[in-house]
């Protein structure tokens, strides 16, 4: 990737990485980032109010970085793909990369 992508690739491009900067949001992604799970257990994991995490993930799915699947009454969500695992991961190494 040499050149700057058109400006429509850059808006969505900045809208991703505005929508993975919130802590909760990144919480979220993190503890669905190996099996699916319920809203109850996303709460539990990230140690949130039920409204703050079914309000998050309706933006992460709304940005199709998780899918979601009901199951009964039940509804569990999950990462869309594969590259919402590569873009925590990529995030995470530069982070912790000692400088």
């Amino acid at each position: 990737m040499s050149e700057i992508p058109k400006p429509k690739i850059i808006d969505k491009m900045e809208t991703i990485l505005n929508i993975a900067s919130d802590s909760t949001r990144l919480k979220i992604l993190y503890s669905i980032q190996d099996e699916s799970k319920s809203v109850n257990d996303i709460v539990k994991a990230c140690d949130a109010s039920q409204s703050l995490i079914s309000h998050q993930l309706a933006i992460l799915k709304k940005a199709h970085l998780v899918t979601s699947e009901k199951v009964g009454k039940k509804v569990y969500y999950k990462l869309d793909d594969d590259h919402v695992v590569k873009l925590l991961q990529l995030v995470y190494e530069h982070v912790i990369e000692d400088k």
